[in-house]
Order: C-alpha cells, then structure tokens, then sequence
C-alpha cells in the first residue's frame, strides 16, 4: 500500500547544495517507490536577497559573505561536484561566475504550484531546469530569456509566463512564503518539512531521506 507524504522543499535556485538534496531526495523516493509516494512543493528562500539583478562575482560573494579563500573555494566546489556526480547532476567544473538575484525565479516556481490548468510535476520540472540552467550552463536565473527559456523546455506557458516577468504578479506571495519560512527558524537551505511536521535541514545522503520518508510513512517520527 502507498503512504502519500507532503514535502515541502524549502530552496533556492542559487544554492548548490539544494541541487544536491533534491536529486538526493528524488533518489530515495525511486527507492521507495510502491511505498511512498510524494506530494512535493518547492517554495522560495532567498540566500541573498539583496542582490541586484547583474548579480555579483561568485569568488568576492564567497569572500565577502564567509571570508573563505579562494583555495578553500576551489576545495568546496570540487566537493559539491563530486557530491552532485554521483547523483546524476552535473556541476560545470570551473563553477559558477556570478551570482545572482533568483526572486523572479521564485515568482514563476510559485506560478508553476499554483496554476490551475498546468499538468501535475511541472514545478518540479522547471526547479530541476533552473538548477541546470545556472549550475550546470552557467547562465543567469535573473534573466528573463533564461527563465522563459526553462518555462518553453518543460512544457509551461510560455506567453503566459512573459506577462507575469512584465508585472509583480505573485511578488506578494513569494514574499509571504519566504516570511513563513523565516519566522518559522529557517535560514538555511535546503529544508525539507515532511507532512509539516518533521523538518530534515540540508542536501543529505540518499539513504537518510530514505529512512526518514519511510519512518514518516509507518507512523514514527523519523530520527
């Protein structure tokens, strides 16, 4: 018998090890599959709220917000490389350039939960193409080409898509998300809240979300 669970997957486009727990998360559901199965939602979080558009260089970002070198950069992006490789994602090698301001981004993931006439999985589809476009292809997800490119390869409205980046359409209710998150003690990501209850913080191993998915679903509180 099949335990349908809600998982709310609290990210950011622009954050790596996000990447990395979604595909770690995906993992355990296809192990799980026949005995678990998911009702999953990403809602927003910012890394950096602040950042303009144009974005910022990734190695004075990473200097300026942890004080890391770029040695220690070069160490870490390795890392998550390899992580994401034995996942199935793909880290282009030399990394990122820049980073950048993803609130656009968030408006047409909420866009894609939300739409009434949009088939099932399309917001799941457009999180995994947005996380390629940036880590994978290097390019902006501020740019409106690159997010209604991501729109027209998963299958959503793409004329539909350009009205809501002309306006502030979901401006409000990204925002309102993104407030329930952080009065809720959220400040990291990714945040993985189970059936609104059981909260499993960061991109962890297949077999940790394995086991606490199919704790949840057997009625115990996972470890």
């Amino acid at each position: 018998m099949t335990t349908t669970i809600k998982i709310d997957f609290v990210s950011d486009v622009s954050c790596p090890w996000c990447a990395i727990g979604l595909y770690a998360l995906e993992a355990a559901l296809h192990r799980l599959s026949g005995e678990v199965d998911a009702d999953l939602h990403f809602q927003p979080f910012e890394l950096n709220p602040g950042m303009p558009p144009e974005g910022q260089d990734i190695s004075a970002h990473l200097t300026q917000k942890y004080g890391s070198t770029p040695e220690q950069q070069a160490a870490s992006r390795e890392a998550i490389r390899m992580r994401g490789a034995d996942l199935g994602f793909v880290f282009r090698k030399e990394g990122r350039d820049r980073i950048y301001n993803t609130f656009t981004a968030h408006r047409l993931l909420h866009w894609a939960d939300v739409a009434t006439t949009r088939p099932s999985g399309l917001q799941r589809a457009l999180k995994r193409e947005l996380l390629a476009a940036y880590f994978t292809r290097g390019e902006s997800p501020a740019s409106h080409g690159v997010l209604l490119e991501a729109v027209s390869t998963v299958g959503l409205d793409v004329h539909r898509a350009r009205a809501i980046l002309a306006g502030d359409e979901y401006a409000d209710a990204v925002r309102e998300r993104e407030r329930l998150y952080l009065d809720a003690g959220i400040h990291a990501v990714p945040a993985v809240i189970i059936d609104d209850r059981h909260l499993i913080s960061g991109g962890q191993p297949v077999e940790v979300f394995e086991a606490a998915l199919r704790r949840v679903a057997s009625g115990k509180t996972p470890a």
